[in-house]
């Protein structure tokens, strides 16, 4: 069996970064306890429910990394060779999630602790859940989608965006089927990270999670429904996707973009079977960040995949959270002339992103003020600034005007390379000299110098620039025995006399006639 939400929070707890709440709690408080807390929270008592609820799990990119068994650049490169190598799921006979199961009318939501998790929700919203359906021709589909509970066994899903579930319902929908969806609460992160790539139709997102798993990800047959579950889930809800269409209000729901979402009409779930551990956890995942964090390494992959595609030598990349890991992208390139652009054009393909920053690969681009630093120091607007309009948008950009036509925004790419034509002296940054020497405390080490008489150091300073020019930092090294104080005068009195000078470069030389 692939190791599971258990062995997550089991890694977490090593590294102090899940807090265990043993009191009671009222449900009400589990969204505000999270928002407040530093580490994940796993609540083993919540008043009503017989069931834990752990939420906060993939809050930052430290313990996004944790859960994964995966960090930074390492999950992006590690996606993109599990989305070109995927390795299918198998089917077992049984798993934990088994271990109850209720059907019929047994089935009753409401014994799932969902708390309210924004102050407008529209309700108590299960929104870690990986969905699955399958497709006689295009095979099988997940995706984490938001549902809202209705009643018992009705709840109500968010597939407003243009996606590949919607596509099969909207295919089953008018044939006036319903259309089998089994939903995994619970799941570990990778299959929730593989869930949130948006493949392909066609692509399976779970043989996408056995790639990064490096083994096939286990399933379960459903009880009631023609539809293979995660077997590593805490809970599993069979359901249908109801016919008839769009009409069902949903919503409000605090979005990826930190702001709250509209209400939408959507199509209903019916819940006609419960599966689940006899001990099984309830993850409550709580929105913006733990959303926000979780796409990062989706649209890293995607950033690399299309710079490799454009022959851009990319060094790295980062989704920055100011964007909610979704808009905004900078990288960082080794700039052949022209690749700035380039890499612009390629960066700005991607779907979903909105602004593009290039630098070369001195910049950290992890840093905002060495962002910042580029685009100040490396850009001139009307030459190093791209727009384009008319792109396709994410509906949930609340910039856009509600028209009621398309969807289509503007993109921007900014080109922070240095420029053609421009030396790369021009960049040359200030370093500290004898940083090497000195300790983080404070502490330097002893004065070297000896006592040096003014004739023997001005003897010392013309030797040492008989080879060649130095720069005056150079001087000092060479000439440790000599006293700070007597160098400089000795310096200034040669440069009086004539005898030293400075190059273009700024470096003392020794002029003709210094003997």
């Amino acid at each position: 069996m692939n190791p599971g939400l258990r062995a997550v929070l089991d890694v977490l707890q090593a590294h102090d970064q899940l807090r265990v709440v043993d009191d009671e709690i009222d449900p009400r408080y589990i969204s505000p306890l999270v928002a407040r807390a530093s580490r994940a929270v796993l609540f083993r008592r919540v008043r009503g429910y017989e069931l834990p609820v752990v939420s906060g799990l993939l809050s930052d990119r430290r313990r996004l990394a944790l859960c994964l068994g995966m960090e930074g650049a390492e999950t992006a490169q590690r996606l993109r060779r599990a989305i070109d190598l995927p390795i299918p799921p198998v089917l077992v006979a049984d798993s934990p999630v088994k271990e109850v199961v209720l059907t019929g009318d047994a089935v009753d939501l409401s014994m799932l602790p969902i708390p309210v998790m924004a102050e407008r929700d529209g309700g108590p919203f299960i929104a870690s859940a990986v969905a699955v359906a399958e497709h006689s021709e295009l095979g099988r589909n997940a995706g984490i989608y938001r549902l809202m509970y209705r009643n018992r066994n009705t709840l109500g899903i968010d597939i407003v965006t243009p996606n590949n579930l919607r596509a099969l319902y909207e295919e089953a929908n008018a044939r006036g089927e319903a259309l089998p969806l089994s939903i995994a609460i619970g799941a570990a992160p990778i299959e929730m990270l593989a869930a949130t790539f948006k493949a392909p139709a066609g692509a399976d997102e779970l043989a996408v999670a056995g790639g990064l798993r490096g083994e096939p990800l286990a399933l379960v047959p459903g009880e009631t429904i023609p539809v293979a579950g995660i077997a590593n889930a805490e809970i599993i809800l069979e359901a249908e996707l109801l016919p008839g269409g769009h009409v069902h209000p949903e919503g409000q729901f605090g979005e990826f973009t930190r702001l709250m979402g509209g209400v939408h009409r959507n199509p209903l779930v019916r819940v006609r079977a419960i599966t689940m551990r006899r001990d099984a956890i309830f993850y409550a995942l709580q929105m913006p960040w733990e959303n926000i964090y979780l796409g990062a390494p989706v649209y890293e992959a995607a950033a690399y995949r299309v710079l490799r595609e454009a022959g851009v030598r990319v060094t790295a990349v980062n989704i920055t959270p100011g964007g909610c890991c979704h808009w905004h992208v900078v990288a960082a390139i080794k700039a052949a002339p022209g690749d700035g652009k380039n890499a612009l054009t390629a960066l700005l393909s991607v779907a979903d992103f909105k602004h593009a920053i290039v630098t070369d690969d001195d910049i950290d681009i992890f840093d905002p003020v060495e962002v910042e630093w580029a685009v100040a120091t490396r850009v001139q607007a009307d030459r190093d600034v791209v727009i384009i309009s008319g792109a396709r948008a994410k509906p949930l950009d609340p910039s856009l005007p509600q028209t009621g036509g398309p969807v289509v925004t503007a993109k921007m790419g900014i080109d922070a390379t240095i420029p053609l034509g421009v030396p790369r002296e021009r960049y040359t940054r200030i370093t500290y000299p004898f940083l090497d020497r000195v300790g983080p405390d404070g502490s330097a080490p002893r004065s070297a110098a000896t006592t040096s008489s003014p004739e023997a150091a001005r003897a010392a300073v013309l030797d040492a620039l008989a080879p060649g020019p130095r720069y005056y930092v150079e001087l000092l090294a060479v000439l440790p025995y000599v006293e700070y104080r007597t160098l400089v005068r000795v310096i200034g009195e040669l440069d009086e006399a004539g005898l030293v000078g400075r190059d273009d470069q700024g470096r003392l030389i020794r002029l003709a006639g210094a003997r």
